[in-house]
């Protein structure tokens, strides 16, 4: 279909729209919101018309669909006040209410395209999850442990970074003796999960291994012990539990064999494994190496989706943490994650770093929207469920904000992350005028990790607005430490409040506390 609107045409079989002749980018998931609501103008398109034809029927937050319009209406050059093109029916949905007029396709010849000469995409490290041993009396417990693997083994697909062999494949190996090493030369992958379940009255064990069959070594075991109150329940959170402590082990094993390679034999993926051991690592001095190792990645393979997404997440890091500038990089990182949001769209890294970009730059709206995908497509990704518990925060939606917090600490109660999320924890607490809450949580994080500024900041504000003066005074010599250049100036120029009334609250402690 071929539809001429105002300035604009759009070619839905080229996926393009143009004004005056001249293409403007868009992300898929917004042409096809815009393409519908063209298709359908002789009606109200309802919120669940939308989210049926554009999500697929996942569930969406008002927040995400708002954002997905006002991006719609900034392609057109049209805003929620003119609606000009798209309106609004109250409680009702969206029209598009242009003159709009159908064209015919233009004819076009038939040419075969030389293929273009790009790098081969990085081979992912592929994962088997094998069916989990009933080590129970009772057979009838087979059901459990199935539930238990396949959970592991969706949850282990949802991170775009592994292939995951399917079930169908994987579970043939059920009740055989087979060599872990043989399994995984017959599947053709380098990881294999297996693990057991033991019931007894109303308790379960359940033990989980992550080998690598290369070597026949084992990466990371555990045991997880849990009365069976909801058996559902349990079993959501032992899986949660396994792939969040799964996921950061392969990181540290591809790193491992990267670091083994030469440099000039090392390819993207070998790089971004190494730039991602510097990113969580979260020091100045890695941040610089990340970035290296990040650009000589993508300059590889500019195609290369997750290289695209760590750089612009480790650009914006460095912003919060007050290591970059905030207008030398933002432009960067927010071409890099479109570009990864444009190469895999259900790439929750892709998203994350695109939310990051937003929320830096004051699009809070569009900064929450993209971190709920990045949920939804990973409920188990910690870093997207830290991030969106900060841009809540600065939404103004403390207690939202604490609950995501807390969610991202039990979620991965060793992640290298973990200062961080307690300071945003900390951060809610002092929105909410609980200082004394606040500055626990600040010390917990201070003591995972005390070369931090965020947890500073949150232990400075607080002390200063209980009026504890020497608590205070010793928080921000450390938080010069650790950011020399931090300033009121900085304070209200850099982080992006929705209300101006936190943003003063925020810098009242901070004159509390002696700062200039």
């Amino acid at each position: 279909m071929r539809f001429r609107f105002d300035n604009h045409e759009l070619e839905s079989e080229l996926r393009e729209l143009t004004r005056d002749g001249v293409r403007i980018p868009m992300q898929p998931q917004v042409f096809d919101l815009l393409l519908f609501l063209i298709a359908h103008r002789d009606r109200v398109v309802s919120k669940d018309d939308l989210v049926a034809e554009v999500w697929g029927n996942r569930p969406i937050s008002d927040s995400a669909l708002n954002s997905r319009i006002n991006a719609v209406r900034k392609a057109l050059q049209d805003d929620g006040k003119a609606q000009r093109l798209i309106r609004t029916i109250p409680r009702k949905g969206f029209r598009f209410v242009g003159d709009c007029e159908e064209l015919a396709p233009p004819a076009r010849p038939v040419v075969r395209a030389p293929e273009p000469a790009t790098a081969a995409a990085p081979e992912r490290p592929a994962i088997a999850v094998l069916a989990f041993n009933n080590m129970s009396d009772d057979p009838d417990q087979d059901y459990f442990c199935d539930g238990i693997s396949e959970d592991i083994l969706t949850a282990l697909s949802k991170v775009r970074w592994f292939f995951v062999i399917a079930r169908n494949s994987s579970f043939t190996y059920r009740g055989r003796n087979v060599h872990i090493t043989r399994i995984a030369s017959e599947l053709g992958v380098r990881y294999v999960v297996e693990g057991s379940v033991r019931k007894a009255g109303g308790r379960v064990r359940i033990t989980a291994q992550l080998n690598d069959a290369a070597t026949g070594s084992h990466l990371w075991a555990e045991s997880y012990d849990r009365d069976l109150v909801d058996v559902f329940a349990v079993q959501d959170e032992i899986t949660n539990a396994i792939v969040a402590a799964i996921e950061p082990q392969i990181y540290a094993a591809e790193n491992f064999r990267a670091r083994r390679k030469p440099p000039a034999g090392m390819d993207a993926w070998d790089l971004v494994m190494r730039a991602l051991s510097h990113y969580w690592r979260i020091t100045r001095e890695d941040h610089v190496m990340a970035q290296a190792l990040l650009e000589k990645a993508t300059a590889i393979d500019p195609n290369y989706g997750q290289a695209q997404a760590l750089l612009a997440a480790s650009l914006m890091f460095g912003v919060h943490l007050g290591w970059s500038e905030l207008a030398k990089v933002a432009p960067i990182a927010e071409r890099a994650a479109a570009t990864a949001v444009r190469l895999d769209y259900d790439d929750a890294w892709a998203h994350a770093a695109l939310g990051s970009v937003y929320f830096s730059t004051r699009r809070l709206a569009d900064a929450l929207s993209e971190f709920e995908t990045a949920l939804r497509l990973n409920p188990n990704f910690c870093m997207a469920q830290g991030y969106y518990a900060l841009a809540l925060s600065y939404a103004g939606r403390t207690e939202d904000s604490f609950a995501a917090a807390q969610r991202a600490i039990r979620l991965s109660p060793r992640d290298p992350s973990l200062a961080i999320y307690y300071g945003i924890a900390g951060y809610a607490r002092f929105m909410t005028r609980r200082y004394d809450e606040a500055i626990a949580l600040a010390r917990e994080a201070i003591r995972h990790r005390g070369d931090l500024t965020g947890a500073y900041r949150v232990l400075v504000v607080s002390a200063g607005m209980s009026g504890d003066t020497q608590t205070a005074a010793a928080a921000l010599a450390e938080l010069r430490r650790t950011q020399p250049d931090i300033s009121l100036s900085w304070i209200a120029t850099q982080l992006p409040w929705r209300s101006d009334a936190d943003r003063e609250h925020f810098l009242e402690g901070f004159r509390r506390a002696g700062l200039t």
